[in-house]
């Protein structure tokens, strides 16, 4: 089963680098230019949009789309909701980061009303996953502090499972171990390393290197375990040539850039 999910990732990392697929972020203010930046070091091509005027042309033209809940303000989640729902009408992928839902109310409501538009995939740490199944399963639960999990991802694995049994969703747990679900099956990926932790978005990162490898495959479950193998791989590399957080975020981008997918497959520890 890991075979036929990461086999093709050489191809579709290539696919990227020559289609330079158009990735939509409505994304938080905090990791804007850090998540272009990835997206174009892996060779994508994103646009920050969030006008309400502008967002469904844009969602409806775009290969991808991905919506953050960082940093909300009324406006923004104007923008998620059309973007989502137009995205949804043309057949095009959707990822959404549900930051610090459990934690806060409105954001929370925000979640619960974008899940009504299909995502194609869901990405958070293990608390804002748990909240997220509790909330859609009909129930309301806290979880996490702010941006921070105060779980681990394997024990939010069975609500992750159950998450997208129910909306159709892939969802991916991040933690010191990742994991990838449609409900049934499960990839666990061992990549990355602590000091991600210490960087401002690289869970944002995580999120948004999903939406290229969805624009050039259909498989949603093997899109979404090529990008973490990818993301916890470039973190690992990156990690050999960084001193410490801030020269670790400039070998994060260089590594994204250089590296081949043979590379990838070859460090890739999955479970």
């Amino acid at each position: 089963m890991t075979a036929d999910t990461t086999a093709n990732l050489p191809q579709n990392l290539q696919a990227i680098r020559d289609r330079a697929p158009l990735i939509h972020n409505i994304t938080n203010l905090v990791v804007t230019n850090v998540t272009a930046n990835a997206l174009l070091a892996l060779g994508a091509s994103p646009a920050m949009v969030e006008n309400t005027d502008e967002v469904a042309e844009l969602a409806r033209v775009a290969n991808a789309l991905v919506i953050n809940l960082g940093t909300i303000s009324s406006s923004r989640a104007a923008a998620m909701r059309i973007g989502a729902r137009a995205a949804v009408q043309a057949g095009k992928p959707w990822v959404m980061d549900p930051v610090a839902v459990g934690a806060l109310g409105y954001r929370s409501r925000l979640a619960a009303e974008l899940l009504a538009e299909r995502p194609t995939v869901i990405r958070g740490n293990a608390s804002e996953i748990t909240a997220l199944a509790a909330m859609q399963g009909g129930g309301v639960t806290a979880g996490g502090k702010g941006v921070d999990s105060t779980l681990s991802s394997a024990a939010a694995l069975e609500e992750a499972k159950g998450l997208a049994s129910r909306t159709g969703a892939i969802v991916v747990v991040s933690g010191a171990m990742d994991y990838v679900t449609d409900g049934k099956r499960v990839t666990g990926i061992a990549n990355g390393h602590p000091i991600m932790t210490r960087v401002t978005g690289m869970g944002c990162t995580a999120t948004a290197l999903i939406a290229p490898f969805l624009a050039v495959t259909p498989d949603a479950f093997a899109a979404a375990v090529q990008a973490t193998i990818v993301m916890g791989v470039a973190g690992d590399t990156a990690m050999e040539m960084a001193g410490g957080p801030g020269s670790f975020q400039v070998a994060f981008l260089d590594v994204l850039y250089a590296l081949e997918g043979e590379e990838i497959l070859a460090k890739a520890r999955l479970t």
